[in-house]
């Protein structure tokens, strides 16, 4: 990275790179397809209940987690089942494998075979909703719930063309401000993991000595790393920087996929560099295993790419905290485009499945829960990305209080509010699209019962602070207060700060040429916030005689204690909302933050207190 200097003054934006290459190496082309088949599952109703008496301190079952093969001996599909299918693929040449659980399947092999194997017809068009066709002989096919990834082209448009509107989002949004810092010790308060653990009580925590040590986080990443440029960012941040505390699994085909070759693969970088870098800094004590979900040749989609990760991971059960800040698709018009051999429901369900195993192993898994507030894609409706899964932390955005000028305008944040940027973008006159943390309800997921009878689930204050215009949103001059009643799972649980004018350092290097070149830059997202939360849970671990397991019903359940460990934000007026939500006075829940900021060093009491 080069010498420490007394000052950090970089540009943020990157350079553009060379198009992409239309010709695939011999390698890449013979890289197998992989595709998911997807179980039912035995009995969910008495998984649920296991579920909840883990976390549960009058039940016997209490931190009695299950291990994955525990898990496939209640509720996954036999050994003997999962050898049928085994069988089955292997005489169309394809390799298959239950990931631990017996849940769900890797089925790789040449498209072709795939084609063969699975009865697949291609979907009539490509809208949104509408899928490929897969068949199993009978016996088999009443054990499968979905099928995910097989894509067949339509002969429409060809396959390739078809696959590019199928990708990965990533929470994160870059500041035009350089990073500048006379120390490091600054450096780490003003941009780096001591920012967070200073303002939400981590730093109580590690001043018990507790940092993380003996726990591991699970990240999960939809693009490779360098492994040297976060230990370069650790070390520039003042935290333990011993590289050999990252471990890399590839989870699709065991490649790091292709390089950065234009501005969209390294924005991909640095997501996956900066979930690293968050997760570690924060707990610098604890083991990071990432998991790199990519597939080398694009031929892999990533909806499975996704999934084999999570499956992956939670198969492993090594990490007792997982983190994502990528999704794929969205609840109101599924992947983008449609073609693949599942739809949004059954995703949706299959990531509940393999999220549910691992609230039942014990393991909590945090999820960024958006940048653009309730809306995911620009539309009328709100909407929200996948996934909303109960069995997961949907983590949202704050913004800390600040002062700036900002293109002439002087902006003041005085106190800690939700995320919803519509006030210093300036005079606003084409559709765009405004930066603010997730949150609303979900249209594929339930209400879950933790959240059930809690001061403000389903029921919200809002204001209608954007217009819709086709492509984006302008500013409404003269916003309405509105307030009503909904149902779903309400999104987010907690909150931290996401707001690029508040935000963080990331650091990457690439390779442009025969050159190596460094970037540091500052930016927000809720990308940033899952990993840190993500890392605060393993410092919590390292003090509890057993992991603290599945939060979510354990934080509602704190939340409605007069000692609660959170702090609400519950101002019902537009300097609180996340572009469309506001806080409920006096509730315990809100739509634009959730729960609100974490207090981790109250919320470790908490937790310890239950042992």
């Amino acid at each position: 990275m080069g010498k420490w200097k007394s000052a950090l003054l970089v540009l943020t934006g990157f350079v553009t790179l060379g198009a992409v290459s239309t010709t695939a190496s011999a390698k890449a082309k013979q890289t197998p397809v992989t595709v998911n088949v997807v179980f039912n599952v035995r009995d969910r109703n008495a998984m649920n209940t296991y579920v909840s008496q883990t976390v549960d301190p009058t039940s016997a079952n209490y931190h009695q987690y299950l291990t994955p093969q525990q898990v496939a001996d209640r509720f996954g599909r036999t050994n003997a089942e999962i050898s049928d299918f085994n069988k089955y693929f292997s005489q169309y040449h394809l390799k298959s494998a239950a990931y631990p659980g017996n849940f769900v399947m890797k089925v790789q092999g040449s498209q072709k075979n795939l084609v063969k194997a699975f009865k697949a017809t291609p979907a009539k068009t490509n809208k949104d909703w509408d899928v490929t066709g897969t068949k199993l002989p009978g016996k088999l096919s009443s054990q499968v719930a979905s099928v995910l990834g097989l894509f067949v082209d339509n002969k429409k448009t060809s396959t390739k063309t078809d696959k590019k509107a199928l990708k990965f989002t990533h929470n994160l949004i870059e500041d035009d401000t350089p990073i500048v810092a006379s120390s490091q010790n600054q450096l780490a308060k003003k941009y780096g993991p001591t920012k967070f653990a200073d303002r939400y009580g981590v730093n109580k925590l590690y001043d018990q000595n507790l940092h993380g040590a003996g726990q591991r986080i699970g990240v999960i990443v939809t693009y490779d790393f360098n492994p040297s440029d976060v230990a370069d960012y650790w070390k520039q941040m003042g935290v333990n920087s011993d590289v050999s505390r990252i471990h890399k699994i590839y989870t699709t085909d065991n490649t790091g996929g292709p390089k950065p070759k234009n501005n969209d693969d390294v924005t991909s970088q640095e997501e996956a560099s900066l979930d690293v870098e968050q997760a570690g800094g924060v707990a610098d004590q604890a083991q990071i295993d990432a998991y790199v979900g990519v597939s080398s040749n694009g031929d892999t989609t990533p909806d499975v790419q996704y999934l084999d990760a999570f499956a992956t991971a939670i198969g492993d059960n090594r990490d007792k905290q997982l983190t994502t800040s990528s999704s794929f698709g969205n609840e109101l018009n599924g992947f983008g485009r449609g073609g693949l051999s599942e739809t949004a429901s059954e995703f949706n369900d299959a990531i509940n499945l393999v999220f549910e195993q691992a609230a039942i192993q014990g393991t909590t898994i945090f999820n960024a829960a958006g940048d653009s507030g309730p809306y995911e894609v620009a539309n009328k409706s709100t909407n929200l990305p996948f996934p909303t899964s109960e069995y997961a932390v949907q983590v949202g955005g704050t913004t800390l209080p600040y002062t700036k000028i900002i293109g002439g305008q002087l902006i003041q944040v005085k106190k800690e509010r939700a995320w919803g940027d519509s006030y210093s973008q300036g005079t606003v006159t084409k559709p765009t699209v405004f930066p603010g943390g997730g949150g609303g309800f979900s249209t594929l997921n339930p209400t879950p019962a933790y959240q059930l009878g809690v001061p403000g689930v389903n029921t919200y204050n809002a204001f209608n602070m954007l217009k819709y215009t086709k492509g984006g949103y302008l500013v409404n001059p003269d916003p309405e207060m509105i307030s009503g009643t909904h149902q779903g799972r309400n999104v987010p649980d907690i909150s931290g700060n996401a707001d690029e004018k508040t935000g963080y350092g990331v650091y990457i290097t690439y390779k442009a040429g025969n050159t190596q070149v460094p970037i540091w830059m500052n930016a927000g997202g809720t990308s940033f916030v899952a990993p840190q939360m993500a890392g605060a849970s393993a410092v919590i671990n390292s003090g509890l005689k057993t992991s603290a397991g599945f939060w979510n019903p354990q934080l509602y359940k704190f939340a409605v204690q007069s000692d609660t460990p959170f702090h609400v934000l519950d101002d019902a007026t537009m300097e609180n909302t996340n572009l469309y939500y506001t806080g409920q006075p006096g509730k315990v829940y809100n739509q634009a933050t959730g729960l609100g900021t974490v207090d981790f060093s109250k919320l470790f009491t908490k937790f310890n207190a239950q042992q």
